[in-house]
């Protein structure tokens, strides 16, 4: 019943028990068909008894309880209704057969006559029907029907009334009134736990889109200033550039003129842009972890990091305590400025986490030049020592995947069998995602494609060159990190 309440979407929808488990929702089904059974018999043998009704209106009073029952489970409105009208009608009808004639009237002690205007199977149906209607409905609605069935009760026992019987409307009014309460306790509790899961949902949802913004503006401006170099640059070489050459035509240097006065505004529009950007402190100086001397441009002046101070970094992390073991591997060919800063970063970010979450762990840094981009493979063992609690911001794998997804590439990263934790990334070279379709040496016509284009699950190895950069599959053994 409490799982009917938390698959309630709207007053006017249909219960659905358990809409997760089919196989459970037709046993509910089942077993209430046969209690239903159960009652609609124990109720015709009580009208046929107590009310000394023929077996055509026993049957039709007796089963008129168990549809209601079953209905109840897909319409509790209606099968309250029914309940309801079934009980009034059937009392009426009984009313004579509890009223003997005025000259008849009982000796003291004798009994005092059947339940009534509620029979005990007429008590029990109506209670379970009034707990699903709470379950399904508003509040005030349940409040309307339990007020409903008292007012019924109370117009037929005490206005109508009979002289022969035991009174059974205090009691079916009581019970019926204690099956709403916890029905309506139950539709509380799961709209609490619903809202609150609607709360915990919007809140993630809000902190990973912050989270994203914090980690795109961040790339946004350490790329600012590779731009506002190269645009630094032009605007010298424009203006030195007519200095060598010998006699320079008027029409040259109004051109260069306008090359370098082009420059120098789009200069002045990124340092505003960088005003916005850039933050108070926008590495985290708190940070333990923080791998500050290998060059985190912490520093609004310092030049963005490149592979070349890779070395630093990894010597870097090693005094801190871990064991790193680089390898460069493939002809070193020119990057774009972004995708060398972006590298860098990637390969920061993952060793900063390996310090943080696997302290004494072995860490293999590999970066492969392919033809067509670059690889990052950084893999750490198992941690040996205790993990302290982590004091990060937890931006480090989106900033990643922000990061390569940037420059039309991708990022993988997950634990490994071993215990430990992978992270892979391919870069464009050009920083510039790779046309779809075979190209390259080791495309589907190359010496390594006995698979096909078809098999892009199965790990990339290291000095290959796949075909329009596909999915690379982390490695996950630890023997060799």
């Amino acid at each position: 019943m409490n799982a009917a309440a938390d698959g309630a979407g709207s007053p006017n929808s249909e219960p659905i028990l358990f809409p997760r488990h089919r196989r459970l929702r037709y046993l509910t089904y089942a077993l209430v068909s046969l209690a239903a059974l159960g009652l609609s018999l124990s109720g015709t043998d009580e009208m046929m008894s107590e009310y000394e009704l023929g077996v055509f209106q026993g049957l039709l009073a007796g089963f008129a309880q168990g549809v209601a029952l079953v209905l109840a489970l897909r319409r509790p409105v209606p099968a309250w209704a029914l309940s309801l009208t079934a009980t009034a009608f059937t009392a009426l009808t009984v009313r004579a057969a509890v009223d003997p004639l005025p000259t008849m009237n009982p000796l003291p002690g004798t009994t005092p006559g059947p339940d009534w205007p509620w029979s005990t199977t007429e008590v029990v149906v109506q209670a379970a029907v009034l707990l699903l209607v709470a379950l399904r409905v508003p509040t005030r609605k349940a409040l309307a029907a339990l007020a409903a069935t008292a007012l019924t009760t109370f117009v037929i026992q005490g206005l109508v009334g009979a002289q022969r019987y035991s009174s059974t409307g205090t009691v079916a009014v009581a019970v019926c009134a204690v099956a709403v309460l916890i029905g309506t306790a139950l539709r509380g509790r799961s709209e609490a736990r619903t809202q609150l899961v609607e709360q915990v949902t919007i809140t993630a949802e809000e902190r990973n889109r912050r989270t994203l913004l914090e980690e795109r503006s961040r790339i946004a401006r350490e790329l600012h200033d590779v731009v506002a170099h190269h645009m630094s640059v032009i605007s010298i070489q424009a203006q030195v550039a007519p200095l060598l050459v010998e006699n320079p035509s008027e029409e040259l240097r109004e051109n260069l003129d306008g090359i370098r006065q082009n420059a120098l505004e789009a200069l002045a529009e990124l340092r505003r842009v960088l005003g916005v950007l850039r933050s108070e402190n926008p590495e985290y100086p708190d940070d333990p972890y923080a791998l500050g001397g290998a060059g985190t441009g912490a520093a609004p002046d310092a030049p963005q990091p490149t592979l070349d101070r890779l070395d630093a970094l990894i010597e870097n992390t090693r005094a801190a305590g871990l064991d790193v073991r680089g390898d460069v591997r493939g002809e070193v060919r020119p990057l774009a400025p972004g995708v060398e800063l972006s590298a860098y970063r990637i390969v920061q970010e993952a060793l900063s986490n390996a310090l943080r979450h696997a302290p004494g762990s072995t860490v293999a840094v590999e970066v492969t030049h392919a033809p067509d981009g670059l690889r990052l493979f950084v893999t750490n063992s198992p941690p040996q020592q205790a993990v302290p609690p982590s004091p990060g911001a937890g931006h480090g794998l989106l900033g990643m995947r922000e990061r390569a997804a940037m420059l039309g590439g991708h990022l993988t990263a997950g634990r490994t069998f071993q215990g430990g934790f992978a992270v892979v990334a391919f870069l464009p070279r050009d920083g510039v995602a790779l046309p779809e379709g075979p190209h390259g040496p080791d495309g589907p016509d190359g010496p390594d494609s006995a698979d096909g284009p078809d098999a892009p699950d199965r790990p990339a190895a290291p000095g290959t060159s796949p075909s329009a950069a596909p999915e690379i599959i982390f490695p996950t053994g630890d023997e060799t990190p």
